[in-house]
Parts: C-alpha cells; sequence; structure tokens
C-alpha cells in the first residue's frame, strides 16, 4: 500500500476548511472591511439571514430573520422558495436598519455566485428595505420570479395537465388554504404586512 509523504512543510486545513464550510481567504476579506456581514444560509426547508459583525470575542449577530418567522404574518407558501428568501431578507433588512447598521458585504458562505439564485434573492429584499451593499445587477432576480410567477404558471400548467399530480406537488400550499396559482397575489400582501410594521 503506497503511503502519501507528508513533509515538514505539510500543515493540516482548518476543519471547517476541510468541511467546506468556511473559505479562510473570503472570510479575511471581510475582516479587512471593517463592515458586517449579511450572512445568508439556505436549507432544504428554510430560508436564513444575519447580520454579523466580527469581534475579537467572537461574531456578535446585530439581526437575524428565520423563513419560520414568516408564518406568524400570514404566510401560507413555501419556507424556502424564491419568494420566501426575498421576505426574509427585506425583513433582516429591516431590523438590520433599526440595530444601527445601514452598508454591509454580503456572505454567501461557500455557495456558487450563480445569478438569481436565493441567496441574491434575500440580497435583493434587504437592499430593497435601504441598506446598503456592494453587488452587481446582473445577479438579482428579476421582480416577477421574486413574487413567485414562475411557481404559479408551472402549477397552473401542472393542474390543467395532471391535477392528481398537482394536488401531490403543491399539497402544503394546498393544506394551508393558498392555490399556488395566487401566489404573486399572496407574497404582495405578505410584504405590504412587513413594510407596514417593520419599515420606516
Amino acid at each position: 500500500m503506497k503511503m502519501s509523504k507528508i513533509g515538514p512543510r505539510w500543515k493540516v486545513e482548518f476543519r471547517r476548511k476541510r468541511k467546506g464550510k468556511t473559505d479562510y481567504r473570503r472570510r479575511l476579506k471581510f475582516l479587512r472591511s471593517g463592515k458586517p456581514r449579511l450572512v445568508t444560509r439556505i436549507s432544504l426547508k428554510h430560508v436564513i439571514a444575519q447580520f454579523v459583525r466580527a469581534t475579537p470575542s467572537g461574531d456578535l449577530t446585530l439581526a437575524s430573520a428565520h423563513s419560520k418567522e414568516l408564518e406568524k404574518l400570514g404566510w401560507k407558501g413555501y419556507t424556502a422558495n424564491t419568494p420566501a428568501a426575498y421576505l426574509v431578507g427585506l425583513l433582516c433588512g429591516y431590523r438590520a436598519l433599526k440595530a444601527g447598521t445601514k452598508e454591509c458585504a454580503l456572505d454567501i458562505g461557500m455557495h456558487n455566485p450563480t445569478s438569481q439564485v436565493k441567496v441574491f434573492t434575500v440580497l435583493k429584499g434587504a437592499l430593497d428595505a435601504g441598506l446598503q451593499i456592494p453587488h452587481g445587477e446582473v445577479v438579482l432576480p428579476s421582480d416577477e420570479r421574486i413574487r413567485g410567477e414562475h411557481i404559479a404558471q408551472y402549477a397552473a400548467r401542472l393542474k390543467e395537465k395532471n391535477e392528481k399530480a398537482y394536488r401531490a406537488q403543491f399539497s402544503a400550499y394546498l393544506q394551508r388554504g393558498l392555490s399556488p396559482e395566487q401566489l404573486p397575489e399572496h407574497f404582495n400582501e405578505i410584504k405590504r404586512a412587513i413594510v407596514t410594521q417593520f419599515g420606516e
């Protein structure tokens, strides 16, 4: 069995680097900027956004929002889709402003920076709340996608083609009393509620 050579200059990578959780070069750039970070994480069921400031004793969370909170505002849609990601960004952005944060840098972790993905949808929500965050316009999703019109159009086509498959795929929406075809209107309703309750 051939053994790999380990010389005197060989170093073990940090655990979070080995597990693909932290890009330490990118994190160092954030630290040098002196700005808070908008940390966005997407799981299979939820979207999480936090405004974090690095301190000598560890990261300090200035404001945060979780897609589970949207349900308290009346949200009946899925809590990890594009519309939910925008609403989480908007909610977290308003909270960050009230906490005294006006500008920050986006921290997408180990995500590949592909345009119009959900991490950039969270960014769009924070921008619309009034925060200053460096970005390129090309990465932001369209307003139609943010409202979930692509989901509504797909649901309408699926219902017409195969209602059984439609009810199976959108069962969570239907159980909550929301027709997926009405998602854009429902999104606008929840957005207005967030702006009224948390906006200036």
